[in-house]
């Protein structure tokens, strides 16, 4: 279960940081974001979670909060398999851990 904790952390890790930068780099890029290389790559990697979290919010949802909305659920994920890592290591002994 280890094992599990740590690939649905490193998953949640991944699409966090794609959707940070894919903001960040928004911001920079301004009304050009569309046409920026990095921006779309970004896009691609985080796609997969704005789409399941636009199935999981209503209609009422604003498409451009969707996004958002992913964030955070990652976030919570994250949370919660970090959290349960580390209880688990702490059952199993932190050598067995690394």
């Amino acid at each position: 279960m280890l094992a599990v904790a740590s690939t649905i952390k490193l998953i949640a890790e991944i699409a966090l940081m794609a959707l940070l930068g894919q903001w960040v780099l928004g911001l920079l890029a301004g009304a050009k974001k569309d046409q920026n290389l990095f921006y779309q790559i970004l896009q691609i990697i985080g796609r997969p979670f704005v789409s399941v979290a636009r199935l999981l919010t209503p209609k009422l949802v604003l498409d451009r909060h969707v996004p958002l909305v992913a964030f955070l659920l990652l976030l919570f994920i994250w949370l919660g398999a970090t959290i349960y890592k580390i209880q688990t290591c702490l059952q199993i002994g932190v050598e067995l851990c690394r």
